[in-house]
């Protein structure tokens, strides 16, 4: 069911989606980038529609809105325990074709992977989420590649024709609060991108013998393990526990799980001083491999959905996209020369 609304008839389904939902978009947080004066755009509440930016990619992706990057699991006493509670609104979540994927790859592993993550599941299974159509492909985008460009797994969605907001819902219970605040009743033909400046080609050539080439040594030297390039995909899931104490006994306090990198020094230090990956090549080629090789021979889908955020975030300058073309390369090379 398709309407045609003005933004302040958008803001009226706004208020009216407000007593159930907590909307979440890509908005812009003025001076919020890591360097001074200049603007970021990443996801956060809003309250009407002119917050959400359409034209330009978020640094975060949407998962922020439903598996957050702090998150108290629950608190506890000298006697007792108690589980955090749910958020009284469920999440409603502007999104990207690519993010919509996404979710596909976190409920892989936190939900279909052995038994359920009980604090995602609780809040996932209740989130609704808004396509915003991509009509143009931003510079580091290579989704088409990854067959993440199209999608018809949303809840409904949101587009700016320069005149008025296009919505095409799907979910009945949303559908009724639109129609309500409608000027008209329209047919909506959602976009998608079908070309992309960025191109990869993933091998099939790629088995578990590709950890030993040695194209991975170069990133001991190019990588810096700050980790930004996993924080900012919509697709990873690693985390690690933290207990905050009140009292200095220690016997009351909460425990958090906040988000965590395979890419960050640390990560897979054991007791006794031991560690599985120590060198930044080690963490980039676990990384690689995980994304488009491991992954994919498990669930049937590569990790990466081609959303390009690792490429933009990156101050080293290193390209997902480029490491994924060149092992491609270098696989096949290898295989037909029996180095494999």
């Amino acid at each position: 069911m398709g309407f045609s609304l003005s933004a302040e008839a958008m803001n009226r389904a706004l208020a009216a989606l407000g007593a159930e939902y907590t909307v979440y978009a890509p908005k812009v947080f003025e001076e919020g980038a890591n360097f001074s004066g200049l603007d970021l755009v990443r996801y956060g509440k809003i309250s009407a529609i002119e917050e959400v930016v359409f034209d330009k990619k978020s640094v975060n992706s949407c998962k922020e809105a439903f598996y957050p990057p702090s998150e108290t699991l629950f608190y506890f006493t000298e006697n007792a325990v108690k589980e955090s509670a749910i958020p009284l609104k469920k999440p409603l979540v502007f999104v990207r074709s690519c993010d919509i994927h996404a979710l596909k790859r976190l409920d892989d592993v936190l939900i279909e992977n052995g038994a359920p993550d009980y604090f995602y599941e609780r809040i996932r299974k209740n989130a609704c989420f808004v396509l915003m159509p991509c009509k143009t492909v931003f510079d580091s985008c290579f989704c088409v590649d990854m067959k993440t460009n199209t999608t018809d797994d949303y809840d409904m969605s949101v587009e700016w024709d320069g005149a008025c907001y296009r919505v095409n819902c799907k979910a009945g219970h949303l559908c009724s609060i639109f129609k309500n605040h409608a000027e008209n009743e329209i047919e909506v033909n959602v976009p998608f991108v079908s070309q992309t400046k960025v191109h990869v080609m993933i091998s099939n050539e790629i088995t578990n013998t590709a950890a030993m080439l040695p194209l991975w040594d170069e990133y001991d030297g190019r990588c810096i393990n700050c980790g930004r390039c996993t924080f900012g995909c919509p697709s990873c899931t690693c985390w690690t526990m933290q207990d905050m104490f009140y009292t200095e006994n220690g016997k009351a306090g909460e425990r958090r799980r906040v988000w965590a990198s395979c890419m960050v020094d640390g990560f897979t230090d054991l007791a006794g001083g031991g560690s599985y990956r120590k060198k930044n090549g080690e963490r980039m080629r676990f990384k690689v491999l995980h994304k488009i090789y491991n992954h994919k021979k498990r669930f049937g889908r590569t990790m990466c959905v081609g959303c390009g955020r690792c490429d933009d975030v990156c101050p080293e300058y290193i390209s997902f996209s480029n490491t994924i073309n060149t092992l491609s390369a270098a696989a096949g090379h290898s295989r037909a020369k029996g180095c494999l």
